[in-house]
């Protein structure tokens, strides 16, 4: 099977295609995409880390410097809105705004909401429970990270509505090739997302709580005095609900598919959840939601023979990677209890990401709650499809019943 992202048997397994790709070099040009492909482990871990490549140009060089073309005026509120995000920073801003935010977003921010996210998790499973099963993503595995970094950004109840549609037409950007229609959708939301925040960061200004934005506010450099732009905060706290929305439910839906391919593994799991301690980074490893990690190469590198030129972008394939033979034991086997485990899925370097122990403990509350000796063993009704899209990879619905 060809790389062809656009195929849906290929979103549907493309795995088969990686083991090709690895066998066939460590840099690959594809056509289709006007990229470079990366397929190895040690390769990918590798320029995740190397300060050549980036996730934008724009620190060093114009568009036209670089050999690109700018952007859309249209998509502006888009660009505005991603380009002041961690994930799309470049050292030294990149550098500023995560020390910033890190010191709001703090692992004693995650360890006060593990109660809170515990007791989400068991009350969304008992409704589920209670109903007699359904859709599991869109009962357990989407509104927990909603409600979770709802709680955690201080966005009341009542506005929550907006939250995962705003999320979705966003992440529409991130695919290859995003049509007119997607890019129409990403700009309308990163407006009306953006003018919500801003409005709720003018409301916690003047009367501050204990949430995430608040301490955003308050966040400061002791070396320079410094402090975060309002479209930082607003980029930061899009970012958030971004990777808690897309990362988070797709890893818990795609894990369950996972489980239920693998039915031994799953009553393992059940008679043991203390495996569920390894288990989640297994589940984020076997199949992981981000295939693919984009980054232009701002000097000429060599990758193995391969000389890629200044300009030029590479694919960083972590669905590849994280199946690399030359990197795990047995790869295209689901071992809950692998501790030699050093998957991509969250990143790597300076984009590794920030909310990273949140993922963990949204995913072991959430399997969990499911796998509690109380709730009975869920079944799946009939084997799932896989949404359009290649670059965030999930399940468009996973029907189970008990």
């Amino acid at each position: 099977m060809d790389f062809d992202p656009w195929d849906a048997a290929f979103v549907a397994d493309p795995y088969p295609a990686y083991r090709e790709l690895r066998k066939r070099g460590r840099a690959l040009w594809c056509e289709a995409t006007g990229q470079w492909l990366v397929p190895h482990h040690a390769d990918v871990s590798a320029l995740l880390r190397d300060r050549r490549l980036g996730r934008t140009y724009l620190h060093r060089f114009s568009h036209e410097e670089f050999g690109r073309s700018a952007p859309p005026p249209e998509h502006e509120p888009f660009h505005v809105l991603n380009g002041n995000a961690l994930l799309d920073l470049e050292d030294p801003a990149h550098a500023r705004v995560r020390r910033l935010v890190a010191k709001a977003f703090t692992p004693r921010t995650v360890e006060r909401l593990a109660p809170a996210v515990e007791r989400m998790a068991r009350e969304l499973v008992a409704r589920f429970v209670a109903a007699g099963g359904g859709d599991l993503l869109t009962a357990v595995a989407e509104p927990l990270p909603v409600a979770v970094i709802a709680e955690l950004l201080g966005i009341p109840e009542a506005d929550r509505g907006p939250l995962r549609p705003w999320s979705a037409d966003i992440c529409g950007m991130y695919e290859l090739r995003p049509g007119p229609e997607s890019a129409a959708r990403a700009v309308r939301a990163s407006l009306e997302f953006s003018a919500y925040l801003r409005g709720l960061i003018a409301e916690r200004r003047e009367d501050p709580g204990p949430d995430l934005i608040s301490a955003l506010i308050a966040a400061h450099d002791d070396e320079d005095g410094g402090r975060l732009s309002e479209q930082e905060m607003i980029s930061t706290c899009v970012l958030l609900l971004n990777a808690g929305h897309e990362a988070t439910v797709n890893s818990t839906a795609n894990g369950w598919w996972a489980l239920f391919r693998n039915p031994a593994a799953l009553e393992d799991l059940r008679a043991d959840p203390e495996k569920l301690s390894t288990a989640v980074d297994e589940l984020m490893r076997y199949d992981t939601p981000l295939q693919l990690f984009e980054r232009w190469v701002l000097e000429d590198i060599r990758v193995g023979d391969t000389l890629i030129p200044r300009g030029a972008e590479v694919a960083l394939l972590f669905g590849s990677a994280n199946r690399d033979p030359a990197r795990f034991a047995r790869p295209d086997e689901l071992d809950l209890v692998r501790t030699d485990n050093p998957h991509l899925s969250l990143g790597a370097g300076i984009h590794y990401c920030l909310g990273a122990p949140l993922a963990r403990l949204e995913l072991a509350c959430s399997f969990g709650a499911l796998l509690d000796a109380g709730v009975p063993p869920l079944r799946l009704v009939r084997e799932p499809r896989w949404r359009d899209g290649y670059v965030i990879r999930g399940l468009r619905e996973l029907l189970v019943e008990f």
